[in-house]
């Protein structure tokens, strides 16, 4: 008894095959770009990132020339204090999120440095407006701050 092989049985396993090589090939160029680009994107210098710590950084290296000079967190929290002021408060936080993100040693003032904003942002906008900026950064600090402001 001869078998015959059904021509449209055997095109669905070549299309299979064809699709199965084509990954084959295809997959691993994908992961390695992938890893590639994803290495490239890291900040291997160790200089950091956000504009708001190269100022810290630039005051601090400053301020340890003099006698009495000022902490990291104290430079960022006058660096926020002006840049919410000149921006929002909105801008003000994202950059203390960033700060705490980029430099881990800042988050144990990250509390203070959001009181310290929703203070002055209800100085500069007042208690409505200052807390329609309020986020959960450090948890929710700065509307801690705007709340005793208000009291």
């Amino acid at each position: 008894m001869k078998h015959s092989i059904d021509p449209q049985t055997r095109r669905g396993r070549g299309t299979a095959r064809r699709i199965g090589r084509s990954l084959a090939l295809v997959l691993p160029v994908v992961l390695v770009l992938s890893g590639t680009l994803a290495v490239a994107r890291v900040n291997w210098s160790g200089a950091p990132s956000s504009p708001v710590l190269a100022a810290a950084d630039t005051a601090a290296s400053g301020a340890s020339s003099r006698a009495g000079a000022r902490a990291p967190h104290e430079v960022l929290r006058d660096t926020l204090l002006v840049e919410l002021q000149k921006e929002n408060p909105g801008v003000a936080l994202t950059h203390l999120q960033q700060a705490v993100n980029d430099r881990p040693s800042l988050a144990k003032h990250c509390a203070s440095i959001a009181r310290s904003l929703g203070k002055a942002a209800v100085r500069v906008y007042g208690p409505t407006k200052a807390q329609s900026y309020a986020r959960p950064v450090c948890d929710t600090s700065f509307a801690s701050g705007v709340v005793k402001a208000n009291t």
